[in-house]
């Protein structure tokens, strides 16, 4: 098991709230809505709500899995399947939170080329992240819960849909629960890429103080996400009619072009530079989780593997050029998501649990 964190490395617990709010804020806003339409139509607002609500529990999970004094997962995997196995999925691991921060970067660098450079080469944009990415996580876990901070950016932007919701018709939303509950548990699966940015806890759990006891944080944070997607959807649906809104690409751009003041006359410039300051730590917090398991798992240390985790990122993302090339990654990186939560992390959390009533038992 890992030493104890020393007292400079953590934070305070209440930082949960930020790290897991502002991995939840990623560039699937500016076109989430699409997703979740497809099964539940009017009642797309339910199933964001419902797979919130679930998502609790896995936190619970988390928490009891990690335990107190507080661990990671790493520490749970090589107590459960031995030192070589264990590392061996810490690895898989490592993969999955390398995809998590491919999926963030490469989703708002289509949103910059669409809409604000569409000329720019994506090299030019991606080198621009990569060389602001290696500036943050170089400095330690400590910087990068500390530019989760920006995400009280988002606070004052979300005032932005009281435009489209003045122009909005509440009747688009009738009637409710039209749909079969199998229709809306499927529009459910569909928005868990939405909620990406749970599993990073299982990782920097050990770096928050009393930990156990800051729990409500992290359930705080789970809220919060779930009321701004639940009402951004429930706006999305008064703004634009089904069929429309199926056609519509990037529904959120769409909403907030109507926004006009007399200083400013393209508002969407303003969201999608604003949101830079959100994205920075939404792909820090993953590739920091992947320093971490390389030097716990090889004791590689991270100013060794944070370049070539990089590097690694950056032909990954040139890699991805065409839409349809990124929707697919994305349909992928969603299964994975849904795998990940409702499958793995309740696996491990039995598979825990059952090892410990038998040492129980064997002790008897």
């Amino acid at each position: 098991m890992q030493q104890r964190i020393k007292e400079n490395y953590a934070i305070s617990g209440y930082f949960v709230f930020f790290l897991i709010a502002v991995t939840q804020a990623a560039a699937t806003i500016f076109n989430f809505q699409n997703l979740v339409l497809v099964n539940a139509g009017q009642d797309a607002w339910i199933s964001i709500i419902l797979i919130g609500v679930s998502l609790h529990l896995i936190i619970w999970m988390i928490y009891k899995l990690l335990g107190n004094p507080a661990k990671d997962v790493i520490d749970v995997h090589q107590s459960i399947f031995g030192k070589y196995m264990g590392n061996a999925l810490s690895f898989i691991v490592v993969g999955y939170y390398f995809l998590m921060a491919l999926f963030f970067l490469r989703s708002y660098m289509e949103v910059i080329q669409v809409w604000v450079f569409p000329s720019l080469r994506t090299w030019v944009i991606a080198g621009l992240f990569i060389c602001i990415i290696y500036y943050v996580v170089s400095g330690g876990f400590r910087v990068v819960a500390g530019f989760s901070f920006f995400y009280l950016a988002l606070i004052p932007m979300l005032f932005w849909l009281f435009f489209p919701a003045r122009q909005g018709d509440l009747g688009l939303l009738l009637p409710v629960l039209n749909h079969s509950f199998l229709d809306v548990i499927k529009s459910s699966k569909s928005s868990c890429i939405i909620f990406f940015g749970l599993e990073p806890l299982l990782i920097y759990l050990p770096f928050l103080k009393s930990a156990q006891k800051n729990a409500k944080w992290a359930h705080f944070a789970l809220m919060f996400s779930t009321f701004k997607y639940a009402a951004i959807m429930i706006v999305t649906l008064m703004f634009f009619s089904q069929g429309l809104l199926r056609h519509t690409l990037w529904p959120t751009m769409a909403m907030t072009q109507i926004i006009e003041f007399s200083f400013i006359a393209r508002f969407e410039y303003v969201f999608i530079f604003m949101w830079q300051l959100i994205i920075i730590p939404t792909v820090c917090i993953p590739i920091w989780c992947c320093t971490r398991i390389m030097k716990r798992v090889c004791s590689v240390k991270p100013g060794l593997s944070l370049p070539f985790v990089l590097a690694a990122l950056l032909i990954a993302a040139l890699t991805l050029k065409e839409r349809t090339q990124i929707d697919a990654f994305g349909t992928f990186i969603n299964k994975c998501a849904i795998y990940f939560h409702f499958a793995y992390i309740p696996l491990l959390f039995i598979i825990t649990w059952i090892v410990a009533r038998l040492k129980v038992k064997h002790l008897e």
